[in-house]
Parts: C-alpha cells; sequence; structure tokens
C-alpha cells in the first residue's frame, strides 16, 4: 500500500480526490509539459511554467509606434473527432494555427499563446499530446507558450471528453495595420487554400457524415484517407507566407485586407473588411474544392447556401489586392511555394 492509499483510507470524510479532482496528476502533467514549453521561449521570455502569470519583454525599439493585438479562440467539435479518433496531438497545432492567423489578418506578428486544457478526468497522457500539439504550433510560428491553465472538471465534462481555448498575442506598427478604407471596387480577391475544413464547420460535418460512415472508413472518393485523417487534417497557418508578401509590397498601396475564412465562410468572413458601400463578387467554380466537402455534401444532402456559409470550401484565407498589383503578388505567391487561385473582385454595391 503506497502513501496515498494510506492516505485515503486514514483521512475521514470526503477527499478532493474522491470528489474527482487529482492535484497529483495535474502536477505530473506539469512536469511533462514544462520541457515543452521551454523549446518555444526566446530571449523575450522572462518567465518559467507554473508561475502566476506568464512574463514577457515588452520592449520594440525597432518600432516607431508598435500596437499589441489579441485573440482568443478555440476549434469547437473538432475536438469530439480528435477523442473518438483517438489522436489528440494535433488538436492543440490546430488552435494556434488559428489564433495566428486571426492576428495575422490584421498585420500582427505573433509573440505568445496561453492555453486553456479543461476535461471531466485528467488523463496525462492526453493532456500531454494535446500540449505538444501547442508547443509545435508556436515553434513552427516563432511565438513562445508562456502559460496556461489545466482544470479537471467532473460533472461538467464526461470522463474522457475535454475542451481547449487559447489566447494569443502579436504585435504590428500601427501604420502597417490593414485599413478597410483603402480597400476599393475593382480590387481582386487572391485566395490561399486550405486543406479541408481547419477548425469550422464540425457540427454539420459530423451530424451528416457520423451517420454513414465510422471515423476508419475509407470513403472512395478521399483516395486512400481515412475519414480521421480527412477531418483531423492541421489548420494551416498562413504566416510564412503572408509576411513574404508583406516584405514586398505594401499594405496601403498593393495589399488592401485580408481575410480569414472561419465560420460564416468566404462572404461572411472577407465582408469584415469591407467598407460598408461594397460587396463581393466571388466565381464559385474558380477553384477545386477538397474531396471532403463533397462527401460532407452528398452524405447529409446540404444546400449549397449552407455549405458557403458553414465551411471554407477549399480557400482558407483571401488577400484583397489592388488590381495593378494582383499579378504581381500571385507571382510572388508561386514562388513561394502557394497556388494561388484568382476567385473573384471587389464591386460596388
Amino acid at each position: 500500500m503506497n502513501i496515498e492509499e494510506v492516505r485515503e483510507k486514514t483521512v475521514s470524510g470526503l477527499t478532493y480526490k474522491a470528489a474527482g479532482v487529482n492535484i497529483d496528476a495535474g502536477e505530473e502533467l506539469v512536469s511533462r509539459i514544462k520541457p515543452l514549453a521551454k523549446k518555444t521561449f526566446n530571449s523575450r521570455v522572462l518567465t518559467d511554467i507554473g508561475g502566476f502569470g506568464g512574463l514577457f519583454d515588452g520592449r520594440f525599439p525597432e518600432m516607431k509606434f508598435p500596437v499589441l493585438v489579441s485573440s482568443t479562440d478555440g476549434v469547437g467539435t473538432k475536438i469530439k473527432v480528435a477523442i473518438d479518433a483517438n489522436r489528440h496531438d494535433t488538436i492543440g497545432q490546430d488552435l494556434v494555427n488559428h489564433c495566428v492567423n486571426d492576428i495575422l489578418v490584421c498585420g500582427a506578428t505573433p509573440l505568445f499563446f496561453l492555453d486553456y486544457f479543461a476535461s471531466g478526468k485528467l488523463n496525462v497522457d492526453v493532456g500531454e499530446a494535446v500540449v505538444a500539439g501547442f508547443a509545435r504550433g508556436c515553434e513552427d510560428n516563432g511565438c513562445a507558450l508562456i502559460g496556461g491553465e489545466t482544470a479537471e472538471m467532473p460533472g461538467m465534462y464526461a470522463e474522457n471528453d475535454y475542451d481547449l481555448a487559447g489566447t494569443i498575442v502579436g504585435v504590428v506598427e500601427k501604420e502597417k495595420i490593414f485599413n478597410r478604407e483603402n480597400v476599393t471596387a475593382g480590387d481582386v480577391l487572391i485566395g490561399l487554400k486550405s486543406n479541408g475544413l481547419h477548425t469550422n464547420g464540425y457540427s454539420l460535418a459530423r451530424k451528416a457524415l457520423l451517420t454513414q460512415y465510422k471515423l476508419d472508413s475509407l470513403p472512395a472518393i478521399l483516395g486512400g484517407e481515412t475519414l480521421a485523417d480527412a477531418l483531423l487534417k492541421v489548420h494551416r497557418s498562413y504566416l510564412r507566407p503572408i509576411q513574404y508578401l508583406l516584405e514586398k509590397f505594401s499594405p496601403a498601396t498593393d495589399i488592401h485586407a485580408l481575410s480569414h475564412i472561419t465560420g460564416g465562410g468566404i462572404v461572411g468572413n472577407t465582408s469584415r473588411v469591407l467598407p460598408e458601400r461594397l460587396a463581393l463578387d466571388i466565381n464559385w467554380n474558380s477553384w477545386p474544392r477538397p474531396h471532403i466537402f463533397r462527401l460532407i455534401q452528398d452524405a447529409g444532402k446540404i444546400p449549397e447556401t449552407d455549405m458557403r456559409r458553414a465551411f471554407n470550401l477549399g480557400i482558407g484565407l483571401i488577400i484583397i489586392a489592388a488590381s495593378s498589383s494582383a499579378e504581381k503578388i500571385e507571382s510572388a505567391l508561386r514562388d513561394f511555394g502557394e497556388e494561388p487561385v484568382r476567385i473573384g473582385n471587389v464591386v460596388q454595391k
């Protein structure tokens, strides 16, 4: 009998562990994730994992007017796919990339990330896999994982369920913030491809697919991928290609705005960066949709209008470019290894 068992037997009344919260498991998880987080640290990080707050050097001497940009998000019911497939090592990376893209379309470079991981019953191996995904995403995007929170919440979540949220902070020079008033009629919409659903539309996708297929099914349209493979593809980060463009082109004269295509689809998200007087003219047949979207639509007999509102349909980020600069921007993207697609224009309402 070990010390913990003796303590449980000798202490009368209800214990925290008996109520469903295992502090020892939480401490074990922290000890495992410390080296993962430290791999993301840089010279600006002034703290260690485990403190009450993350400390980050806020000096930007190379900038005239630094503006901090922040965003908080989750990955929705994609988590349920990860849980049911027992594949937890990429869902944290999904969340980091999603948050990076959200501040990227403001022109910001990511600085640091904070995560929140809540479970019904803490499984240390699962928690470690999730945080390893956070750390991988932070490394890939050059930002530091400087802290977070792990919560065990019996009664709130089922035993094997968990939920995630993340907060990112980045910085941009004030004069380089994208201004929607620069967008004009005639501007060109250049799409950068997604690799699937990214982190949106999973409630509809699961409802449509999982009455007919199992996650280990191999639908012919997916060309040898399992359904889990297709649904769990990592949400792309567009940081590197956009940084490459911003070294060559001006936010004021060449690239007028950027749009991250998340919940609400292409029109819903891109309309957010347009002046009220303007609208979008989309050629919906100008790019090939990843096969997973056809599978979802056919399985659920989903109307096209709902597909366009729920999913990115193969376009993960849109560049709104001056018509005079569009060809040069597309050429630069191809040089970088992207496959840009011209998907429409900005028009007068």
